[in-house]
């Protein structure tokens, strides 16, 4: 009896959920629209898929990092990503100058960017799983000081560049969800959707990850193969996110904590959608309110790091940590 309730309080809580993204969407598509129709719906359109995609990447990455790490205030940036993006961002001006890295092709970075993240990852991983690194929270220190070598030579560099383009640089470094370039929306959802594919698969052992390497284990998940999986998965969807519209630390832990406090049931049939609708909500939401009502006299960026940083002081003080 106590399971119905719990699963009809989540079914309704997704419902509401789904309803204020679709009218955050429909709201977008349609404020202030005058002019031809095929052209803004086609406009507003790749907008709003490149806006729903990132969400769905950020939300399921997230959710599923804390899963395996048992720890809510985790997110994957704490394994360096942002601090690698703004790296690379850093190595190529400084080396190759603005005005060269503007003309090189948007597809032809995207795979850059997302190849050399991958590819850092899967060298850390390869040390959890040679026995060189005893332990996932070992392996995240290891992404932490990486992190921190990271932004300490991009801070070293940024201070020798060439002041003009350094500007070109800050310009890059912000997350920006309004000028996702559309060219880059097939490759996305390409990679998206095989590793969705491959979520898919290992989906029944989501809800036995989140009890404890222990629990796992005895109760018959390969948990180190499991482990290799979801850190490949978490990988690839931040790799994609972070190349698609820049570094942002604190949206993850910001809309899985939100999706923890609405759904009252710990299953990931339920998290991940509720997670999911949450990202849309913010990000679809706000870019309206940004361009409809604000006249983009702010960036959505710097008020979603904003809450979330504010979101991550109170479960810091409040022990939220399990």
């Amino acid at each position: 009896m106590q399971y119905d309730v719990v699963r009809r309080q989540a079914s309704i809580v997704l419902a509401l959920l789904a309803v204020l993204a679709l009218a955050g969407i429909c709201a977008f598509m349609t404020l202030g629209a005058t002019g031809d129709w095929s052209f803004i719906l086609a406009f507003r359109g790749v907008k709003v898929a490149s806006l729903v995609l990132v969400a769905y990447a950020i939300a399921i990455s997230t959710v599923l990092f804390q899963t395996i790490t048992n720890n809510r205030i985790l997110t994957p940036s704490i394994m360096g990503f942002d601090a690698l993006y703004v790296l690379l961002q850093t190595l190529l001006v400084f080396f190759l100058g603005a005005q060269t890295v503007s003309a090189i092709d948007p597809r032809l970075m995207f795979c850059i960017e997302v190849a050399i993240m991958v590819g850092f990852s899967l060298v850390l991983y390869s040390f959890l799983f040679s026995g060189s690194v005893k332990g996932l929270h070992l392996l995240m220190l290891i992404g932490i000081i990486f992190g921190i070598l990271f932004r300490s030579l991009s801070g070293f560099l940024q201070r020798i560049i060439d002041p003009n383009d350094f500007v070109v640089l800050q310009d890059r470094l912000f997350a920006s969800f309004n000028s996702v370039d559309g060219n880059l929306l097939g490759v996305s959802v390409l990679l998206i959707a095989i590793v969705s594919l491959a979520a898919f698969r290992i989906f029944h052992t989501f809800d036995v990850m989140s009890l404890g390497r222990e629990t796992a284990v005895a109760l018959g998940v390969d948990h180190p193969r499991v482990t290799r999986a979801i850190l490949v998965i978490v990988t690839i969807l931040v790799s994609v996110s972070t190349a698609l519209v820049g570094p942002v630390t604190f949206f993850g832990l910001l809309i899985a904590n939100l999706a923890y406090l609405l759904v009252p049931s710990g299953k990931h049939r339920y998290l991940l959608p509720a997670a999911t609708l949450i990202a849309v909500i913010c990000l679809v939401g706000g870019q309206t309110i940004l361009e409809r009502l604000l006249a983009f006299d702010t960036a959505l960026s710097i008020i979603i790091e904003f809450a979330g940083g504010l979101f991550f002081i109170l479960f810091i003080m409040r022990g939220s940590a399990r």
